[in-house]
């Protein structure tokens, strides 16, 4: 690394920048949506269930003059299950890892118990620097908004956070979106691009279609099953003896459930529910992948998969 640091003269061009940042903060904060408006394209898979996210999706904020990564992380919460430690530990080494951490809270709702844990967390994390966004900034009055910035930064005092800056958003508006990637941007290491171009998410697609499956087996009975749903992606195949102008890909994939006695819900009378779950992900897989799908779902129990560390490494967390 080391080497002379010269200051260039402000008429040359400013030296390319490129780096990971991390949204973090409760759930529904408003971190999903953000990188959305920030990638300008649905990549990030969100649900209206908190904690969807298990694995890192990474959304792509091209510019001329920089390249800003987004790093999903999982929602960090206090830990009941094996599963949740493990959630932790992989939120705490992505934080180490990253250049930036933007930490969202939702301009309509007082600092909560949530909020404080995630900051006293991130108050653990010395060296990245942290900017506090202010979400859903649309939702409130000139004043609340200015009560909300205060309070964020006398958190910050209090835990000893140094935010790099507070910026308040509304995704509404594209000028504010733009505002953050120019205040995330010049936090990021001098280099050059890291992906090409192209490339919206290094995720596997497999990860993304197991995730847009397990979206729609959440639908309507996240009360009964809430995180005891696991989707794996056994294979994803180009039909043979298709025309070139008539695709077809068949996904074969597993919706792991801890109990038999889960089958049913997930099933549904005569089958109905899971015919339900394959219609609705398959259209949302085949929006993402761009191509027709043939997706053949099985349901299969694997006992407490959220508390046997055998099961959770070949369930992919």
């Amino acid at each position: 690394m080391g080497g002379m640091s010269v200051r260039t003269p402000s008429s040359e061009p400013a030296a390319h920048r490129a780096g990971f940042a991390c949204f973090v903060g409760r759930p529904n904060a408003g971190k999903s949506t953000l990188t959305n408006a920030l990638v300008g394209q649905k990549v990030a898979i969100t649900s209206n269930r908190p904690q969807t996210t298990r694995h890192t999706v990474r959304g792509i904020v091209h510019r001329p003059e920089a390249q800003l990564i987004l790093v999903d992380t999982p929602g960090l919460h206090k830990p009941r299950t094996l599963l949740g430690e493990r959630l932790n530990d992989v939120v705490r080494a992505t934080w180490a890892e990253v250049d930036v951490i933007g930490f969202c809270l939702p301009a309509d709702q007082k600092l909560g118990p949530g909020d404080r844990y995630i900051a006293k967390e991130l108050a653990e994390v010395k060296k990245t620097p942290k900017v506090a966004i202010v979400t859903k900034t649309d939702l409130v009055d000139s004043k609340a908004l200015a009560e909300q910035l205060i309070a964020i930064d006398q958190l910050g005092r209090e835990l000893g956070i140094e935010w790099a800056e507070i910026i308040p958003v509304s995704v509404v508006g594209e000028k504010q979106v733009q505002l953050v990637s120019d205040l995330l941007v010049p936090l990021l290491p001098e280099g050059p691009a890291l992906y090409p171009e192209g490339d919206l998410t290094d995720e596997p697609e497999q990860v993304m279609v197991a995730e847009l499956i397990r979206e729609a087996a959440l639908e309507g009975v996240r009360d009964e099953l809430p995180h005891s749903i696991a989707v794996v992606v056994e294979e994803m195949i180009p039909r043979e003896d298709r025309p070139a102008d008539r695709p077809l890909l068949d996904i074969h994939a597993y919706l792991y459930i801890e109990r038999p006695s889960q089958k049913g819900i997930i099933i549904g009378p005569k089958g109905k529910r899971l015919k339900d779950v394959g219609t609705k992900s398959r259209k949302h897989i085949e929006a993402l992948l761009g191509t027709p799908v043939f997706l053949d779902l099985h349901v299969k129990v694997a006992k407490d998969w959220q508390r046997d560390p055998k099961q959770l490494r070949k369930l992919g967390f």
